[in-house]
């Protein structure tokens, strides 16, 4: 699992750091949405010199020991099976298994208008079939830097500064993973932060609310 720790959020948030760099961007507006989210959070903090402002889908800090609860952890049960090397034995190389993962998930999490093409998900399959393909995409789980992880990390130490970037949250109104009231806390963690409700959309925001995440980046980049 040792190579997993080049996948966490603080390495790749130092690949951002060095990217924005050597495409001379800084500071940057960011946007992050799921993993993206973390890491953007992560480079606002390690790097606040690279950061403008922050456009963030969840998951945000502040879930604490609810993310324990049994009905998160109903929805939360992935992170604990990606730590197996049952992922390897059953998932690992074999497109049609790939694909019943990503299916489920696609049509779970997702807002109950939004309908996933069949098509899309075979294509999907196809690129997370590959051998290693699947194992290489939980690496960020295996380094610890799942909702789970994060969370009590969160609650065995003491509160991290705020991230001082202007930060604008976008939070679906049907996420299974992240409930709206987990959004409570933002102003512990956050210096400036506008959080906007997403009604209709589920977790897929940059699927499901393409206007919406757009139209908060331009506004981003107007303030800014």
């Amino acid at each position: 699992m040792a190579a997993a720790e080049g996948y966490s959020a603080d390495a790749q948030a130092r690949s951002v750091a060095r990217l924005i760099d050597e495409l001379g961007l800084g500071p940057a507006v960011i946007a992050g949405y799921d993993v993206g989210s973390r890491v953007a959070q992560a480079v606002a903090r390690a790097f606040p010199d690279r950061v403008r402002a922050l456009v963030l889908s969840p998951p945000l800090p502040g879930a604490g020991d609810r993310v324990l609860t049994p009905k998160a952890q109903r929805e939360f049960w992935y992170q604990a099976f990606h730590q197996l090397s049952l992922v390897e034995e059953i998932i690992d190389g074999r497109p049609q298994a790939v694909r019943a993962y990503l299916a489920h998930f696609w049509s779970h999490w997702s807002g109950p208008s939004f309908d996933q093409d069949g098509a899309e998900l075979d294509r999907l399959a196809g690129l997370y079939g590959a051998p290693g393909a699947f194992t290489a995409s939980i690496a960020w789980y295996r380094a610890g830097s799942g909702t789970v992880a994060t969370s009590l990390r969160e609650l065995a130490g003491s509160p991290p500064e705020q991230i001082a970037a202007p930060s604008s949250v976008l939070w679906p109104e049907h996420d299974p993973l992240f409930p709206r009231d987990w959004g409570d806390r933002l102003g512990d963690f956050f210096a400036d932060v506008t959080l906007t409700s997403l009604p209709g959309v589920g977790h897929f925001v940059p699927r499901e609310a393409p206007r919406e995440l757009a139209g908060a980046v331009r506004a981003a980049l107007a303030d800014a």
